[in-house]
């Protein structure tokens, strides 16, 4: 029985905006006076504040984190005809953006420890039509992003971060995000910098790939009613802009609070039978999720029947790897083609993880954990 004083949730969106209420309402009523809905000082001075976080030239808001990987996709001039490497395991989005831009995704299995591409693998898969690697950050925690851009410096392709799960995070003391030709983020409310709906946002150090993704955000314009490329509408409203604005000081503490969370989680079951989030020695892990591996299915779906039966919601990210879902079958890669991610997507759960997660909570859902696989 759950006797916590305070309902466990998987996100609390709640708990962390009541804290910035007074800051986030002044910056959205400023918005209101001014009537710029659309394009309104907030958008530039949250690009300006992203790009100087990150330490890049450039930063170009937009519609969704979706939309930004098929901007910065559009931007190198990828298309028809044109391979792009990437992860089976990952959200939808990642592949959807390079199907979107009539290119083949060829994917490449992940590491069984990060959950991330494993990049000793990558090389083996450039063709002749690769024209672009696009790692995914998963988690929180960096891709070995230094040995990609090696191996794509060394065959003339881009690279193109997918950074929506980690943006803030560290590879070697560097920010991730910065590493490649591109990076891109999502600002999904329940992201680890999240807005009050959909954003998102592209990232880059060279002008002409800036200019490019810039206007294919708007309709393919950098004066209005010039359409000089196809474009997309995927604009950054004002209102957005002017929330994450206020988020992006906290950032760093918000993410701290998750670390702090997560080696809660760690020193309770890091003797429970099963795999706590491995943290790569070269990088900063920020724990967009704390997600954990069980020994097979039956126990992971067990296992969540029986947290929920305590009031303790969890989540599978991902249950089918993307070259098994049907919107995306490849012949090329039929079941049993990427062991490691389909073994991740049997085994993994996610549990509770967000800025407002006190120990006593921590605790309780440590203890159940710990009660139901000592029962096996």
């Amino acid at each position: 029985m759950n006797t916590l004083s305070k309902k466990i949730q998987l996100v609390d969106l709640v708990g962390l905006h009541q804290r910035l209420q007074p800051e986030l309402t002044a910056e959205i009523n400023k918005v209101i006076e001014s009537g710029q809905f659309i394009n309104g000082a907030a958008v530039g001075e949250l690009e300006c504040a992203l790009a100087g976080y990150l330490g890049l030239r450039f930063a170009i808001g937009c519609a969704n984190g979706t939309d930004a990987l098929q901007i910065a996709l559009m931007a190198l001039g990828i298309g028809r005809g044109d391979e792009v490497i990437t992860t089976p395991f990952s959200f939808a989005a990642t592949v959807e953006a390079i199907l979107l831009v009539g290119a083949t995704p060829r994917y490449v299995d992940i590491d069984e420890r990060t959950f991330n591409i494993n990049a000793d693998l990558i090389e083996a898969e450039i063709t002749p039509q690769t024209k672009a690697i696009l790692p995914v950050h998963l988690y929180g925690q960096a891709a070995e992003i230094d040995k990609i851009v090696e191996i794509a410096t060394r065959h003339g392709i881009a690279v193109i971060e997918d950074n929506a799960q980690s943006f803030g995070a560290e590879y070697k003391g560097r920010k991730v995000g910065t590493f490649g030709h591109m990076s891109t983020t999502s600002f999904f409310p329940a992201k680890n910098l999240g807005a009050f709906g959909d954003a998102g946002a592209i990232f880059t150090n060279d002008e002409e790939l800036f200019w490019k993704a810039k206007m294919i955000a708007q309709h393919g314009a950098r004066v209005r009613y010039q359409h000089e490329l196809l474009g997309l509408n995927s604009r950054l409203d004002t209102l957005q802009a002017a929330v994450l604005k206020v988020k992006l000081k906290y950032l760093d503490e918000f993410n701290r609070a998750r670390r702090r969370a997560a080696d809660l989680y760690d020193s309770y079951l890091q003797h429970a039978n099963l795999q706590c989030p491995y943290r790569h020695p070269d990088c900063t892990h920020i724990f967009h999720q704390y997600t954990i591996l069980l020994p097979d299915r039956t126990m992971r779906d067990e296992l969540q029947k029986f947290l929920q039966a305590h009031a303790i919601p969890t989540s599978v990210h991902y249950p089918t790897p993307l070259n098994l879902q049907k919107a995306f079958l490849d012949a090329r890669y039929p079941k049993g083609a990427l062991p490691i991610a389909e073994r991740a997507a049997d085994c993994v759960l996610s549990l509770p993880m967000h800025t407002e997660l006190d120990e006593e909570q921590i605790a309780f859902i440590s203890e159940k954990i710990i009660e139901f696989v000592g029962r096996k």
